[in-house]
Parts: structure tokens; sequence; C-alpha cells
């Protein structure tokens, strides 16, 4: 049966600190009634700083990076187009290039569905399915309302589809089930949002697949087969046992020590369960190892999350945070007090978001 972390006090010993397993003996999930922590944080900044309103809104640079990694990854695969899928060359071309383009272009998608690369919520939509192109398997337009809840809904069960499922926890708790779970994590978040729960389909979900389909069968004609397995090969990789892929993990596992604060239940402060990296890997990636400060403002772009630390470091310097995603990886498959059940879970709130929502709508006033 779930359980409150104030529940898990008891498992305490001595008033000393537990690690996240210890805590949880029954390898459940940390479950919580308490809110998630971004909206109230956010309001304290605000109320502290409210110069960093002013950081909102559309990054236009962000366009010329897409288009650059874009051509880069449509040059790889010229350039790659008679080299055997089985090739080493090819192999590592994807590994160093193509999964670091890929995963590159994930983000991009995620900037962009927080519409912040235009200022027209349509011109992102349109703009996201561009930079799925080398990507090779239209996901964009259900990308943005799936995230979107993740926002608007984070650690709730059935809604929260970046959350593992009950059975994953249960199949994958073991070493050897975490190094499957890091391998083909790229497959789980593909496939899992479909098992808990299917958003209706729109026009921008057949022009994402029309537009990718089209690009995918012009590749072939004027290169090879192999040239699109190159960018599937990129895409899977860029998910797999990548330092970029490190994020995925990062972002939203407990790993640090429950202390006894935390699961005081007449102190209110949940166990954390979201975790920031300031490390230069995200020179690569949109900033998104800032990932406390992109909870906390949706609708701040990526060039300005540093500013918006500096401006709030009082509140973000204290909070625990990962100091290498390569690291996170390894830690997540060896240490035991680390495993796909060490996720924050809540019963109750959020939403599920669909449509087209403007961001000054819905992620500052949120």
């Amino acid at each position: 049966m779930p359980s409150t972390l104030s529940a898990n006090a008891e498992n305490m010993s001595n008033g000393k600190p537990r690690s996240a397993r210890d805590a949880n003996p029954k390898h459940d999930f940390f479950w919580t009634y308490t809110e998630e922590p971004h909206r109230t944080r956010r309001l304290a900044i605000i109320k502290a700083h409210p110069e960093v309103t002013k950081l909102c809104g559309p990054e236009p640079l962000t366009k010329y990076v897409v288009a650059a990694v874009v051509a880069m990854q449509v040059f790889w695969a010229w350039y790659l187009q008679q080299t055997p899928f089985w090739s080493l060359k090819l192999w590592a071309v994807a590994y160093v290039f193509g999964a670091t383009a890929n995963q590159n272009l994930f983000l991009a998608i995620h900037e962009i569905s927080h519409n912040l690369a235009f200022k027209s919520p349509r011109a992102n939509r349109f703009f996201a399915i561009f930079a799925n192109l080398p990507i090779g398997i239209p996901y964009s337009a259900s990308f943005r309302p799936y995230h979107l809840t993740h926002h608007k809904s984070l650690g709730v069960d059935g809604l929260d589809t970046d959350l593992p499922t009950a059975f994953e926890a249960f199949m994958l708790d073991s070493i050897l089930g975490k190094c499957f779970f890091c391998t083909f994590q790229i497959f789980f978040y593909a496939i899992r949002p479909m098992a808990v729960y299917r958003i209706p389909l729109t026009f921008i979900h057949a022009v994402n697949v029309v537009v990718q389909v089209a690009f995918d069968l012009v590749l072939i004609h004027f290169t090879s087969p192999h040239a699109f397995l190159y960018l599937l090969l990129s895409s899977f990789l860029a998910g797999s046992l990548h330092p970029l892929a490190g994020h995925f993990i990062a972002e939203h596992y407990v790993y640090e020590t429950v202390t006894p604060t935390q699961l005081d239940p007449d102190n209110k402060v949940p166990v954390p369960e979201t975790f920031s990296y300031y490390g230069p890997l995200n020179w690569l990636t949109y900033n998104v190892g800032l990932h406390n400060e992109h909870h906390d403002f949706p609708a701040v772009p990526w060039t300005r999350l540093p500013a918006l630390y500096e401006i709030a470091k009082e509140f973000y310097e204290p909070l625990p945070r990962h100091e290498s995603w390569s690291y996170a990886i390894w830690r997540f498959i060896w240490d035991d007090n680390v495993g796909i059940n060490c996720r924050v879970k809540r019963k109750n709130g959020g939403r599920i978001v669909g449509g087209v929502v403007h961001w000054k709508e819905s992620e500052i006033q949120a």
C-alpha cells in the first residue's frame, strides 16, 4: 500500500539521515500529499525579485541553432549513405555526433513546446515539426501536450507520463533491469504515454506525420536506406547510454538522502523531486540541466535561465544538484539506494493539458 512521506518517519533511527531506499524499505514510490514545489517557489521568487518576469518570452537565437543542427544531421546522413549499418564508422559517428545532435533536437522540441522560439504558437508548432526531421520518427506534436501535462501535473500518478509505472518499477528493480532501462529508455518514453492515457489527434499531428514521412522517403530516394538508418540510430543512442541522456534520469529521480526535516510531518518540506545540473553539457542541451529553474519558470527560455539562477540564487543554491550526468547514469544502475521507484508521486492534483495555450496565460500565471 502507498504510504505518505510523513509515514516514513518511523524508518529514521537516532535522528540520522537514511538513504532514499532505506526510508522506503518496501521499494515503493515516495507518495506525498503536498503540493508540487515549483508553483510555491515561483510565487516566492516573483515576490522577492519581480524583475524575473522580464526574462520570459521567446528566444530568437533558437531557430538558428535548430537550423544548424538539422543541416548538420542531413550532412552526416548524406556522408554516410554508402556506409552499411553494421559499420563501426557509422556507429561511431552516430554516437559522437548523431546522438549529440538528436538529443539537442529532442530538447529543442522541448524548448519549442513552451512557445519559446517564436511569439506565434502556430509558428512554434510548425517549427517543432522542422526540428523533428532528423529524428526520423514523428513525435513533436504528441510531445507537447504530454510535456505540458508533466508541468501542470508533476508527480501525479496517471497524468504525469514522465513517471515510471508500478509495472516498470516491479520488473526493473535490479541492476540488470536498471541497465536495460537506461539502454532502452527512449522506448519507455515513447511507449509509456500511450499506455497511461491517449491524447486526441489533431491537425498538427497529421502534419507532423505527413511531413516526417515525406522527408524520410525523399532522404532514402536521393541517398540510401543507410542514411535513414543513421538518423534512427542517432535517435536511439541519444536516449541510451550516452552522457546527454543522463538528464532524463537526473531531473526527477530522488538520489539524495532523506533528512529528518524532510520526513517531519510538522515541517511541510517534501523530499526534493527536481534536481538541477550546472555543468558544461548544458551548452549542448539548451540549459535543460537548470531544471528547477525551468519548472519554476517554464516561460523563461534557455539563454536566460542562468540569469534567473543568478537573480534568485538564494532560492537555488541550497537545493541538491547533480555534478555529472554520466555519474547519474552510473549510480542509477549500480547504487541499490537509487532505482526506478525513486520518484515522488501524488494521487491528486494537476490536469491534462491539450490544445494551444499561450505561454503568458499558461506558464506565468499558473
